[in-house]
């Protein structure tokens, strides 16, 4: 319980403490590409808090969060479909991991050509790059299902619907939570980077347009917010994991208090 506290304290005293020193050093800085923290954080609630929250910082998140969910729900069906069918298995699997050794942000020139700069685009481009780690880890995560609840399944006759249910998702969850975390960030990545090609809204191509026009803190207070919204989303991601997974993190503390 103190070590847990312990930790605590410091993973929220570590940043504060970078901030203040942040704050206290760049007080009096003239240089133009680093300005003062103060103004910075002025910038930060003028932008953000009122004037572009509506209509850039939901619309980025509203992106993000349309096709995250597509992603996650399309990676864990195809997953399980391709590992519980051997042929499929043989004829994607190797296609899969040499698609997935290409960087995400590479794909984003290919669907401008083809979908155009809206929004269709940027979602489109979110759910390409965030279903494969979902997909991936839900393949590995029903092939590592122990041979022995395989066995329980075939001697109690159980239907594929009941299988999926109560066997092999539960037993594949930690593995595909691992994945749906990967494809969260990539998706944030993406999410970013598709804002920075020819778009004029979203918080991508508001932070461009400031580092273009050289107002380095409102360029500044963009690249916060994305640095709050990143890690507020694996705050949320960390604590619903937690929950749905309740038991097999019991059981490893279990594991390792014997």
């Amino acid at each position: 319980m103190k070590r847990r506290t312990l930790n605590l304290a410091l993973g929220i005293g570590t940043p504060v403490a970078v901030i203040a020193a942040w704050w206290v050093l760049s007080a009096n800085s003239t240089n133009a590409f680093f300005p003062p923290l103060a103004r910075i954080m002025d910038r930060f609630q003028a932008l953000w808090l009122f004037d572009r929250f509506a209509s850039d910082v939901l619309l980025s998140l509203g992106n993000l969060a349309i096709g995250y969910t597509i992603s996650v729900v399309a990676g864990v069906v195809l997953g399980f479909v391709i590992a519980t069918v051997p042929v499929l298995r043989a004829m994607f699997e190797p296609a899969l991991h040499f698609i997935r050794g290409i960087p995400p942000v590479a794909l984003i020139p290919i669907l401008i050509t083809l979908i155009g700069f809206g929004q269709e685009m940027r979602v489109t481009s979110i759910v390409l790059a965030a279903t494969f780690p979902t997909m991936i880890s839900t393949i590995d995560g029903i092939r590592a299902v122990d041979t022995g609840l395989r066995d329980v399944c075939s001697v109690y006759r159980l239907r594929r619907h009941e299988r999926l249910l109560r066997v092999y998702l539960p037993a594949a969850g930690p593995q595909i939570a691992a994945g749906m975390q990967v494809s969260l960030q990539i998706g944030f990545i993406v999410m970013i980077a598709s804002e920075m090609l020819g778009s004029a809204q979203g918080i991508g191509a508001m932070t461009l347009l400031a580092q273009q026009s050289f107002l380095t803190a409102d360029m500044w207070a963009g690249i916060l917010l994305l640095g709050f919204l990143g890690f507020a989303a694996n705050i949320l991601f960390e604590a619903a994991r937690s929950r749905v997974l309740a038991w097999y993190i019991g059981s490893k503390r279990q594991e390792r208090a014997a």
